[in-house]
Protein backbone atom coordinates (compact mmCIF):
# COMPACT_ATOMS: atom_id res chain seq x y z
CA UNK A 1 0.00 0.00 0.00
CA UNK A 2 1.38 3.38 -1.02
CA UNK A 3 1.44 6.45 1.17
CA UNK A 4 -1.01 9.07 -0.10
CA UNK A 5 -0.67 12.41 -1.81
CA UNK A 6 -2.22 15.08 0.44
CA UNK A 7 -3.28 18.44 -1.01
CA UNK A 8 -3.12 21.27 1.52
CA UNK A 9 -5.03 24.49 0.91
CA UNK A 10 -7.65 26.80 2.40
CA UNK A 11 -11.19 26.42 1.04
CA UNK A 12 -12.00 28.03 -2.30
CA UNK A 13 -8.48 27.44 -3.65
CA UNK A 14 -9.29 25.35 -6.74
CA UNK A 15 -8.78 22.20 -4.66
CA UNK A 16 -11.75 20.30 -6.11
CA UNK A 17 -10.79 20.80 -9.75
CA UNK A 18 -7.05 20.39 -9.13
CA UNK A 19 -7.42 17.24 -7.03
CA UNK A 20 -9.80 15.71 -9.55
CA UNK A 21 -7.48 16.58 -12.44
CA UNK A 22 -4.49 14.99 -10.69
CA UNK A 23 -6.67 12.09 -9.59
CA UNK A 24 -7.33 11.16 -13.22
CA UNK A 25 -3.72 10.04 -13.58
CA UNK A 26 -4.04 6.26 -14.12
CA UNK A 27 -1.75 5.57 -11.14
CA UNK A 28 -3.62 7.87 -8.73
CA UNK A 29 -7.04 7.55 -7.09
CA UNK A 30 -8.58 10.95 -6.41
CA UNK A 31 -10.76 10.82 -3.30
CA UNK A 32 -13.32 13.53 -2.60
CA UNK A 33 -13.10 15.28 0.79
CA UNK A 34 -12.76 12.58 3.47
CA UNK A 35 -12.32 14.79 6.60
CA UNK A 36 -10.50 11.96 8.38
CA UNK A 37 -7.58 13.96 9.75
CA UNK A 38 -9.96 15.99 11.94
CA UNK A 39 -10.52 13.21 14.49
CA UNK A 40 -8.76 10.34 16.22
CA UNK A 41 -11.73 7.99 15.95
CA UNK A 42 -14.71 7.53 13.67
CA UNK A 43 -16.82 8.63 16.65
CA UNK A 44 -15.00 11.98 16.57
CA UNK A 45 -15.83 12.40 12.89
CA UNK A 46 -19.47 11.45 13.43
CA UNK A 47 -19.86 14.07 16.17
CA UNK A 48 -18.26 16.79 14.03
CA UNK A 49 -20.44 15.97 11.05
CA UNK A 50 -23.65 15.78 13.06
CA UNK A 51 -23.12 19.42 14.05
CA UNK A 52 -23.30 20.22 10.33
CA UNK A 53 -26.41 18.07 9.90
CA UNK A 54 -24.61 15.19 8.17
CA UNK A 55 -24.60 11.49 9.01
CA UNK A 56 -20.96 11.49 7.96
CA UNK A 57 -18.61 13.32 5.58
CA UNK A 58 -20.40 13.23 2.20
CA UNK A 59 -17.17 12.51 0.30
CA UNK A 60 -16.30 9.68 2.64
CA UNK A 61 -19.76 8.08 2.37
CA UNK A 62 -19.62 8.34 -1.42
CA UNK A 63 -16.18 6.70 -1.43
CA UNK A 64 -17.43 3.82 0.71
CA UNK A 65 -20.41 3.38 -1.62
CA UNK A 66 -18.21 3.50 -4.72
CA UNK A 67 -15.34 1.29 -3.58
CA UNK A 68 -16.88 -0.97 -0.90
CA UNK A 69 -20.24 -1.54 -2.61
CA UNK A 70 -19.13 -0.93 -6.21
CA UNK A 71 -21.47 1.90 -7.20
CA UNK A 72 -23.03 5.12 -5.91
CA UNK A 73 -26.80 4.84 -5.63
CA UNK A 74 -29.30 5.92 -3.00
CA UNK A 75 -29.32 2.33 -1.76
CA UNK A 76 -25.54 1.88 -1.55
CA UNK A 77 -25.16 5.29 0.09
CA UNK A 78 -27.60 4.18 2.78
CA UNK A 79 -25.58 0.99 3.21
CA UNK A 80 -22.37 3.02 3.31
CA UNK A 81 -23.80 5.26 6.03
CA UNK A 82 -24.77 2.27 8.16
CA UNK A 83 -21.38 0.60 7.53
CA UNK A 84 -19.55 3.79 8.53
CA UNK A 85 -21.55 4.43 11.70
CA UNK A 86 -21.24 0.79 12.82
CA UNK A 87 -17.47 1.36 12.94
CA UNK A 88 -17.58 4.37 15.25
CA UNK A 89 -15.09 2.62 17.54
CA UNK A 90 -12.47 2.40 14.76
CA UNK A 91 -9.45 4.70 14.82
CA UNK A 92 -9.71 7.00 11.80
CA UNK A 93 -6.28 5.78 10.67
CA UNK A 94 -7.73 2.27 10.36
CA UNK A 95 -10.54 3.56 8.14
CA UNK A 96 -8.13 5.54 5.97
CA UNK A 97 -5.88 2.48 5.60
CA UNK A 98 -8.92 0.45 4.56
CA UNK A 99 -9.76 2.95 1.81
CA UNK A 100 -6.17 2.97 0.60
CA UNK A 101 -6.23 -0.83 0.43
CA UNK A 102 -9.42 -0.68 -1.65
CA UNK A 103 -7.75 1.51 -4.29
CA UNK A 104 -4.33 -0.20 -4.13
CA UNK A 105 -2.04 -0.26 -6.15
CA UNK A 106 -3.03 3.31 -7.02
CA UNK A 107 -1.79 6.17 -4.87
CA UNK A 108 -4.66 7.72 -2.90
CA UNK A 109 -5.09 11.49 -3.13
CA UNK A 110 -6.75 13.36 -0.22
CA UNK A 111 -7.77 17.03 -0.38
CA UNK A 112 -9.91 18.13 2.58
CA UNK A 113 -9.33 21.89 3.10
CA UNK A 114 -10.18 21.57 6.80
CA UNK A 115 -6.90 19.69 7.33
CA UNK A 116 -5.09 23.03 7.20
CA UNK A 117 -7.44 24.58 9.74
CA UNK A 118 -5.64 23.22 12.79
CA UNK A 119 -2.00 22.40 13.45
CA UNK A 120 -3.15 19.19 15.17
CA UNK A 121 -4.80 17.97 11.95
CA UNK A 122 -1.63 18.60 9.94
CA UNK A 123 0.50 16.85 12.54
CA UNK A 124 -1.90 13.91 12.55
CA UNK A 125 -1.51 13.52 8.79
CA UNK A 126 2.26 13.26 9.22
CA UNK A 127 2.01 10.89 12.18
CA UNK A 128 -0.14 8.57 10.09
CA UNK A 129 1.85 8.90 6.86
CA UNK A 130 5.38 10.17 7.49
CA UNK A 131 6.33 9.43 3.86
CA UNK A 132 3.27 11.04 2.26
CA UNK A 133 3.66 13.62 -0.49
CA UNK A 134 2.25 17.09 0.25
CA UNK A 135 1.09 19.45 -2.48
CA UNK A 136 0.63 23.00 -1.17
CA UNK A 137 -2.00 24.55 -3.45
CA UNK A 138 -2.36 28.34 -3.45
CA UNK A 139 -4.72 30.98 -4.82
CA UNK A 140 -4.38 34.76 -4.89
CA UNK A 141 -5.62 36.19 -1.56
CA UNK A 142 -7.99 38.69 -3.18
CA UNK A 143 -9.81 36.20 -5.42
CA UNK A 144 -9.75 33.58 -2.64
CA UNK A 145 -11.31 36.08 -0.21
CA UNK A 146 -14.06 36.93 -2.70
CA UNK A 147 -14.88 33.26 -3.20
CA UNK A 148 -14.81 32.51 0.54
CA UNK A 149 -17.11 35.46 1.30
CA UNK A 150 -19.56 34.35 -1.40
CA UNK A 151 -19.54 30.81 0.00
CA UNK A 152 -20.29 32.10 3.52
CA UNK A 153 -23.16 34.24 2.26
CA UNK A 154 -24.68 31.34 0.35
CA UNK A 155 -24.35 29.07 3.39
CA UNK A 156 -25.99 31.66 5.65
CA UNK A 157 -28.95 31.97 3.31
CA UNK A 158 -29.28 28.22 2.79
CA UNK A 159 -29.19 27.41 6.49
CA UNK A 160 -30.77 30.67 7.70
CA UNK A 161 -27.80 31.41 9.96
CA UNK A 162 -27.34 34.57 11.97
CA UNK A 163 -23.75 35.15 13.09
CA UNK A 164 -22.58 37.96 15.37
CA UNK A 165 -19.29 38.05 13.50
CA UNK A 166 -18.50 36.68 10.06
CA UNK A 167 -14.92 35.53 9.66
CA UNK A 168 -13.30 37.57 6.91
CA UNK A 169 -12.02 35.42 4.07
CA UNK A 170 -8.57 37.00 4.24
CA UNK A 171 -8.19 35.78 7.82
CA UNK A 172 -9.11 32.26 6.72
CA UNK A 173 -6.64 32.50 3.83
CA UNK A 174 -3.84 33.85 6.02
CA UNK A 175 -4.19 31.51 9.00
CA UNK A 176 -4.47 28.35 6.92
CA UNK A 177 -1.52 29.21 4.68
CA UNK A 178 0.49 30.13 7.77
CA UNK A 179 -0.33 26.71 9.23
CA UNK A 180 0.63 24.97 6.00
CA UNK A 181 3.93 26.79 5.56
CA UNK A 182 4.97 26.32 9.17
CA UNK A 183 4.19 22.61 8.85
CA UNK A 184 5.74 21.94 5.44
CA UNK A 185 8.91 23.85 6.35
CA UNK A 186 9.70 21.02 8.77
CA UNK A 187 9.51 18.31 6.07
CA UNK A 188 12.42 16.93 4.05
CA UNK A 189 13.24 18.35 0.64
CA UNK A 190 11.27 16.56 -2.05
CA UNK A 191 8.31 15.68 0.14
CA UNK A 192 6.53 18.98 -0.58
CA UNK A 193 5.66 20.85 -3.77
CA UNK A 194 4.00 24.26 -3.81
CA UNK A 195 2.05 25.32 -6.87
CA UNK A 196 -0.16 28.26 -7.76
CA UNK A 197 -3.59 27.06 -8.78
CA UNK A 198 -3.76 29.85 -11.37
CA UNK A 199 -0.59 28.55 -13.06
CA UNK A 200 -1.72 24.93 -13.11
CA UNK A 201 -5.15 25.71 -14.55
CA UNK A 202 -3.73 28.19 -17.07
CA UNK A 203 -1.13 25.79 -18.46
CA UNK A 204 -1.87 22.17 -17.45
CA UNK A 205 0.39 20.80 -20.20
CA UNK A 206 3.37 22.45 -18.48
CA UNK A 207 2.57 21.77 -14.83
CA UNK A 208 0.87 18.36 -14.81
CA UNK A 209 4.00 16.55 -16.06
CA UNK A 210 6.00 18.31 -13.33
CA UNK A 211 3.64 17.01 -10.64
CA UNK A 212 3.66 13.49 -12.06
CA UNK A 213 7.46 13.49 -12.29
CA UNK A 214 7.73 14.70 -8.66
CA UNK A 215 5.57 11.74 -7.64
CA UNK A 216 7.69 9.34 -9.68
CA UNK A 217 4.81 8.51 -12.04
CA UNK A 218 4.33 8.41 -15.80
CA UNK A 219 4.42 11.71 -17.68
CA UNK A 220 3.62 10.63 -21.26
CA UNK A 221 1.08 12.40 -23.42
CA UNK A 222 -1.63 9.78 -22.92
CA UNK A 223 -1.46 10.24 -19.15
CA UNK A 224 -1.52 14.04 -19.32
CA UNK A 225 -4.50 13.96 -21.67
CA UNK A 226 -6.39 11.72 -19.24
CA UNK A 227 -5.67 14.15 -16.40
CA UNK A 228 -7.25 16.98 -18.41
CA UNK A 229 -10.65 15.27 -18.16
CA UNK A 230 -11.77 15.58 -14.52
CA UNK A 231 -15.34 14.95 -15.65
CA UNK A 232 -14.44 11.24 -15.78
CA UNK A 233 -14.11 11.00 -12.00
CA UNK A 234 -16.94 9.21 -10.13
CA UNK A 235 -16.96 12.21 -7.76
CA UNK A 236 -17.05 14.96 -10.40
CA UNK A 237 -20.82 15.29 -10.18
CA UNK A 238 -23.40 15.76 -7.45
CA UNK A 239 -24.02 12.45 -5.69
CA UNK A 240 -27.33 10.59 -5.46
CA UNK A 241 -29.65 11.73 -2.66
CA UNK A 242 -29.33 12.05 0.22
CA UNK A 243 -25.51 12.34 -0.01
CA UNK A 244 -24.90 15.04 -2.60
CA UNK A 245 -21.55 16.64 -1.75
CA UNK A 246 -17.91 15.75 -1.34
CA UNK A 247 -16.52 18.36 -3.69
CA UNK A 248 -17.15 22.03 -4.45
CA UNK A 249 -20.77 22.42 -5.66
CA UNK A 250 -19.79 24.80 -8.48
CA UNK A 251 -17.21 22.34 -9.75
CA UNK A 252 -19.69 19.44 -9.61
CA UNK A 253 -22.19 21.44 -11.67
CA UNK A 254 -19.58 21.89 -14.42
CA UNK A 255 -16.56 19.63 -13.89
CA UNK A 256 -14.90 20.12 -17.25
CA UNK A 257 -11.44 21.69 -17.31
CA UNK A 258 -11.72 25.21 -18.70
CA UNK A 259 -9.14 26.57 -21.10
CA UNK A 260 -7.46 29.97 -20.99
CA UNK A 261 -5.41 31.96 -18.54
CA UNK A 262 -6.73 32.39 -15.00
CA UNK A 263 -6.31 36.06 -14.16
CA UNK A 264 -4.80 37.27 -10.89
CA UNK A 265 -6.04 40.52 -9.31
CA UNK A 266 -3.72 43.17 -7.89
CA UNK A 267 -3.06 42.96 -4.15
CA UNK A 268 -1.71 46.52 -4.20
CA UNK A 269 -4.93 47.84 -5.74
CA UNK A 270 -6.97 45.84 -3.25
CA UNK A 271 -5.32 47.52 -0.27
CA UNK A 272 -5.64 50.91 -1.98
CA UNK A 273 -9.38 50.53 -2.48
CA UNK A 274 -10.23 48.53 0.61
CA UNK A 275 -11.97 50.54 3.32
CA UNK A 276 -11.74 48.46 6.47
CA UNK A 277 -13.45 50.36 9.24
CA UNK A 278 -13.25 47.56 11.78
CA UNK A 279 -13.70 48.50 15.39
CA UNK A 280 -11.22 46.69 17.60
CA UNK A 281 -13.89 44.51 19.22
CA UNK A 282 -15.31 43.53 15.84
CA UNK A 283 -11.88 42.59 14.52
CA UNK A 284 -11.21 40.64 17.69
CA UNK A 285 -14.59 38.94 17.40
CA UNK A 286 -13.93 37.63 13.91
CA UNK A 287 -10.72 36.04 15.16
CA UNK A 288 -12.59 34.46 18.06
CA UNK A 289 -15.18 33.14 15.61
CA UNK A 290 -12.33 31.49 13.68
CA UNK A 291 -10.83 30.18 16.95
CA UNK A 292 -7.40 31.67 16.22
CA UNK A 293 -5.07 34.06 18.00
CA UNK A 294 -5.86 37.74 17.56
CA UNK A 295 -3.70 39.78 15.17
CA UNK A 296 -3.92 43.56 15.05
CA UNK A 297 -5.13 44.99 11.75
CA UNK A 298 -1.84 46.64 10.80
CA UNK A 299 0.08 43.42 11.54
CA UNK A 300 -2.45 41.36 9.61
CA UNK A 301 -1.96 43.47 6.47
CA UNK A 302 1.81 43.17 6.75
CA UNK A 303 1.62 39.41 7.30
CA UNK A 304 -0.75 38.89 4.36
CA UNK A 305 1.57 40.87 2.09
CA UNK A 306 4.53 38.79 3.25
CA UNK A 307 2.80 35.45 2.64
CA UNK A 308 1.44 36.63 -0.71
CA UNK A 309 4.87 37.61 -1.98
CA UNK A 310 6.35 34.37 -0.67
CA UNK A 311 3.85 32.45 -2.80
CA UNK A 312 4.45 34.60 -5.87
CA UNK A 313 1.47 36.94 -5.72
CA UNK A 314 1.61 40.70 -6.18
Amino acid sequence: MQDPLIILSPPRSFSSVVSTVIGEHPDIYGFPELHLFSGRTVEDIIRREEKAGNAGPPGLLRTIAQEHYGIQTANTLLKATIWFRERRHWPTKKLFDYLLELVNPKMGLEKSPETAGKVAFLERSYTWFPKAYYLHLTRHPVSARKSIQAFYEEKKKRKNLSLKYQVDGLIVWYTMHRNIINFTNTLPTGQVMRIKGEDLLSDPDLYLPQIAEWLGLRTDGEVIEAMKHPENSPYAYVGPPPVRGGNDPKFMRNPHLRTGKVQEPSLKDFWKNQNWQWASDELRGTFEEANIDFIAEEDLVSNINHLSHLMGYQ
